[in-house]
């Protein structure tokens, strides 16, 4: 099974693609965004991290669209859901999806509340 090949389409023609040749590809993909959050974590842009969209700096949004990026690709190719069925695909990766951006969701509101708490003081709910 290590010496199977997969079945390409190259320039119009159908190519076997070795199983060598996509580990190279998923060891550069994920080489080039990995390169990419760490310089940008190193520079740090000044317009990554001074301007903000829905309470957080654009660079953290940044990492954390491509962390999720990595992480699909990674399921996608060594979990070898692209050769299943596109039902299962959406179930394994959307699901892992929604509850992160769920919990992103909850985490900037309830640490948007607690910055509030700590620099106005007691905040009074008026319901």
């Amino acid at each position: 099974m290590a010496h199977e090949h997969k079945l390409a389409i190259f320039r119009g023609r159908l190519k076997f693609k070795s199983n060598t040749q996509k580990i190279w590809g998923v060891l550069i993909f994920l080489t080039l965004v990995t390169a990419v959050e760490v310089i940008l974590g190193i520079t740090k842009p000044y317009i990554l991290t001074h301007k903000y969209f829905i309470g957080m700096k654009l660079l953290n949004w940044i990492f954390i669209i491509l962390t999720l990026v990595k992480a699909y690709y990674i399921a996608w190719d060594f979990m070898h859901l692209r050769d299943e069925k596109s039902s299962l695909r959406r179930a394994i990766v959307w699901t892992p999806i929604f509850l992160v951006c769920y919990l992103i969701f909850i985490l900037l509101f309830e640490a948007d509340y607690i910055y509030t708490v700590y620099k106005d003081g007691f905040v009074k709910w008026n319901f």
